[in-house]
């Protein structure tokens, strides 16, 4: 129970992988999302995942404080205190945790920094990370860029077993203030050779990472149709890995690679399953917990508005207060 980090945490996404589930990574932004999440999983005994966006870590410290191009102070700031908070409660509901970054682009790698530095302070006085995971995008550059820095940064997070998730090719869409709605089509669809130089480049530093391939994911809700999912090619990229490894080294690796599953907002469960089967580890949920906010203050207020109008009068009476 708590945050795992390590070999635990690879071990735990590895089990995912050999039993065909995926573990759901829900973006937070507060305490009280963070304890939604902790409350569900400990409702159906599973493990779930916390992480922040740079924007929603600016959140988590507040949006009154400065966070500077170049430098994001309070991205930083909230992303460390979300996951001190996070391994603070997370051991009283008695699931395993694990606590992650989510999308950083390339303008955003300081804040990336300043989280690694969080790691590294905390890994020397614990043993382990502060976070879980990392994950870098920059699918918007060059692959052979992408890869470099990656590369770059999995050997200094690879002495804390830290795990990273990068992406090769583009989640299209609008998230946290990126907005890949115009992306051209062939960018929403990686294809094995593309993933994998990932594997090339970044499995003889550290076998700890998962990739975000591209398979037509499209962050947000889209009435049903309007987002043409492939997750069979994840088979073809698992494939052409394995017999490309086989040729090189010898050995028979059934699926090599560790997917993650991006824009997944209502996706069809045969879709979902494909993924799964093809070796999809993490499926990330956002949209529709930001819906499931809003919709549960919407519902209390109308249920309640007769007495939300005023701290005084109800219709119970004009005098009567609405503190309760």
């Amino acid at each position: 129970a708590g945050v795992v980090t390590g070999d635990l945490a690879w071990s735990l996404l590895q089990h995912a992988k050999e039993h065909k589930y995926a573990i759901p990574a829900f973006n937070c932004t507060s305490s009280s999302t963070i304890n939604s999440v902790l409350e569900a999983g400990k409702e159906l005994n599973r493990p779930v995942m916390i992480q922040f966006s740079e924007g929603g870590s600016a959140f988590v410290a507040g949006k009154s404080l400065p966070n500077e191009k170049g430098k994001l102070q309070a991205s930083i700031l909230g992303a460390v205190a979300g996951a001190h908070f996070a391994r603070a409660v997370a051991p009283a509901y008695g699931i395993p945790v694990l606590v992650h970054s989510d999308h950083c682009a390339k303008k955003l790698l300081p804040w990336f920094d300043g989280m690694l530095e969080a790691d590294e302070a905390y890994f020397k006085e614990h043993g382990e990370p502060l976070f879980s995971s990392h994950m870098l995008d920059l699918s918007e550059e060059p692959d052979e860029e992408n890869i470099a820095i990656c590369e770059k940064y999995l050997k200094r997070m690879a002495p804390m077993k830290l795990i990273l998730e990068m992406e090769i090719g583009i989640t299209g869409g609008v998230e946290d203030g990126v907005d890949n709605s115009g992306a051209a089509k062939e960018k929403l669809y990686s294809t094995p050779q593309d993933v994998f130089a990932v594997y090339k480049g970044l499995n003889p530093i550290s076998p700890m990472f998962t990739i975000a391939a591209a398979f037509g994911n499209v962050h947000g809700v889209y009435k049903a149709g309007n987002v043409v999912l492939k997750p069979e090619i994840l088979q073809d990229m698992q494939d052409y890995a394995r017999e490309q490894i086989k040729a090189s080294t010898g050995k028979d690796i059934e699926r090599p690679l560790n997917f993650v599953f991006h824009g997944g907002s209502g996706s069809e469960k045969h879709h979902i399953a494909t993924a799964l089967n093809a070796g999809v580890v993490k499926m990330n949920v956002d949209t529709d917990t930001q819906w499931a906010y809003w919709e549960g203050l919407l519902k209390f207020y109308k249920s309640k508005e007769g007495y939300l109008q005023g701290q005084i009068g109800n219709p119970e009476g004009e005098d009567k207060p609405n503190k309760s």
